[in-house]
């Protein structure tokens, strides 16, 4: 007589080897989303360490309110920072904003695992921005 497997007995193990691979894909997809905010944070961080470095040679910060040609000026002529950083997953949602006198300025991105929107300069950035941070670190 052969010795095989039943089919309920088929049936919970593939349904046991499925819960697993569900739960391991959600596992994954809840972790890559924080790696990503923690790259995103400290890139706003950097970026922010070398603007106080900016304001502390020319008394203000960089006038403007675009992340790419405002920020520019951190990396050329003198180098307080290598290169800007840019969102992992999209570039768009990085923003840079700063009073008209330059004494003031936030630094603005959207965190995926976050949904408590920060104080901004910016009114545009309200509804966007769940992490904000200015001249004192976060807002």
């Amino acid at each position: 007589m052969k010795k095989s497997f039943t089919l309920i007995e088929i049936l919970v193990v593939s349904t046991i080897i499925a819960l697993l691979a569900a739960a391991a894909s959600l596992s994954y997809s809840q972790l890559s989303k924080q790696s990503r905010d923690a790259k995103r944070k400290t890139d706003i961080e950097q970026v922010r360490a070398a603007l106080e470095m900016y304001r502390s040679n020319e008394d203000a910060y960089p006038v403007g309110s675009n992340w790419g040609t405002t920020l520019n000026v951190l990396s050329s002529p003198t180098i307080y920072i290598q290169s800007l950083p840019s969102d992992p997953k999209n570039p768009t949602f990085t923003y840079y904003y700063t009073s008209s006198d330059g004494t003031d300025y936030t630094l603005a991105t959207h965190l995926e695992t976050d949904t408590v929107t920060c104080q901004s300069l910016a009114t545009q950035c309200v509804s966007n921005c769940t992490y904000c941070a200015g001249p004192y670190g976060e807002k």
